[in-house]
């Protein structure tokens, strides 16, 4: 059984569908961070379920790799072909199938974008919250379990997919879940393919949890002396019951970055930037109270902004964050990594994070949604010496046995890939062989995304 004979099958049946030319396969190769790129043996356009079915059938037969991609967009590596393999590329089913405004939920294909979703939803009145920031495909995001700037109010993918068809590794279709908001029928296999990264199974359809656009919405920067105070305010402001749509921390590193990526004049301070929905009554109100209690805390430079356009380019920018990062240092490219802890240990784990890259010899600016204890480092490195790397990851390692000691996670969004495999035996110990249990019973010749998730031998 070899990838050679299952290419040859795939071209007989799919004909143009099934590309091999070394510029497709390097274009499904690389990641956006530090990754060293790892290209497939072939790239598949699917353009239905039937297609990927049958597909997946080939590949199952010469026990071939199956490596699901949507933008590539992901941080620790999910797409790499580290054995080989055919890349599926969503890019051509990308449609919204059904749109039920009564019931609040849309049906798309995993293709779609997130941005192209909410311009087909925008005459609804209806959007769908979840941002991590890239422009990803609803079902990259749904199998990463992605999360973002909104989590804080609307949840992350676990909490707003419904509904899921998905290629099983034999080639069977499956439906899990159903467009209705509870059910007590058994396992929830929905949430079990929900961060599973494609090593379960192939997503081919998604059933969406909508929500209604806020008849007011208005942005809200602020600055401060010191990251603790910026963190505490924010903490400050969730105990109180303050309803933000998104609360985001950029450090004094970060915020210099902005600067001179964005040619804006930011203070050089931590910044906390926050969103606010509802009403117009209600966003004024909630405003109100979050800058008087980030006053208490030190606050200062406090701007409101209700314009579209001005919203737009504070979002921007952060979303924009690890570009301009980049920028900070010439020829760099980084280590991005993530934890997320309880919000009662966030001020202590960001603050000695930052000690420990302030102790190395690389830059680190941090950023996250601390609205709900999640962090990001970012730590620049010259891709030309290999020691720069090794601190990189050992700041990394640390920061994950960080989150672990505080009762938090190896990552609150980035997901494990192949770059945080070494660091999930600490996080659930036998719950990581009971994962592994379920990857063989599924896929027992591990040819869904393998490398990924969990070890099997």
């Amino acid at each position: 059984m070899t990838v050679s004979a299952a290419l040859t099958a795939l071209a007989d049946k799919f004909g143009e569908q099934l590309r091999t030319s070394q510029s497709e396969r390097d274009q499904h190769g690389g990641s956006e961070t530090h990754f060293n790129p790892i290209a497939p043996d072939a790239v598949f356009y699917p353009n239905s379920t039937a297609d990927v079915a049958a597909a997946v059938t080939i590949c199952q037969k010469y026990k071939c790799p199956v490596i699901p991609y949507g933008t590539g967009t992901s941080l620790e590596g999910h797409t790499l072909a580290i054995l080989g393999g055919v890349s599926f590329d969503f890019s051509h089913m990308n449609k919204v199938l059904a749109v039920n405004c009564e019931d609040f939920d849309v049906v798309v294909q995993p293709g779609l974008t997130r941005r192209a979703l909410n311009a087909e939803l925008r005459a609804t009145g209806l959007f769908f919250p979840v941002d991590p920031g890239a422009n990803a495909s609803v079902g990259g995001m749904a199998a990463t379990r992605a999360s973002g700037t909104t989590t804080v109010r609307y949840g992350n993918m676990a909490e707003n997919v419904l509904a899921l068809e998905v290629v099983l590794a034999d080639g069977r279709i499956i439906r899990t879940g159903s467009r209705a908001r509870k059910s007590s029928t058994g396992y929830d296999l929905t949430k079990l393919m929900v961060g599973s990264e494609g090593t379960l199974g192939v997503i081919t359809e998604l059933t969406l949890r909508l929500h209604g656009r806020p008849e007011a919405t208005a942005a809200a920067i602020c600055a401060f002396d010191d990251v603790a105070d910026a963190v505490d305010a924010v903490i400050a402001g969730i105990q109180s019951g303050v309803p933000t749509a998104r609360i985001e921390l950029v450090d004094s590193e970060a915020t210099r970055a902005f600067n001179l990526y964005g040619n804006t004049d930011m203070p050089e301070k931590p910044h906390v930037l926050l969103e606010f929905h509802g009403s117009h009554t209600a966003v004024d109100e909630q405003a109100r109270l979050f800058r008087k209690i980030a006053k208490d805390f030190g606050a200062s430079n406090f701007e409101f902004a209700t314009k579209p356009e001005d919203r737009d380019a504070l979002w921007t920018l952060r979303h924009n964050a690890y570009y301009a990062t980049l920028a900070l240092r010439k020829g760099a490219t980084a280590v991005v990594t993530d934890i997320c802890v309880p919000i009662s240990k966030l001020a202590q784990a960001i603050d000695e994070t930052r000690k420990d890259i302030a102790n190395s010899d690389i830059p680190g600016p941090i950023l996250g949604h601390v609205g709900d204890g999640n962090f990001h480092a970012i730590l620049l490195i010259d891709p030309d010496k290999p020691t720069e790397k090794d601190t990189a990851l050992k700041l990394g390692h640390r920061m994950a046995q960080r989150a672990l000691r505080l009762g938090g996670t190896i990552s609150g969004e980035h997901g494990i890939g192949v770059g945080k495999l070494d660091l999930m035996a600490d996080e659930h110990d036998q719950a990581w062989q009971v994962m592994g249990a379920i990857k063989l019973a599924l896929d027992p010749h591990n040819i869904m995304n393998p490398g990924k998730v969990v070890r099997l031998n």
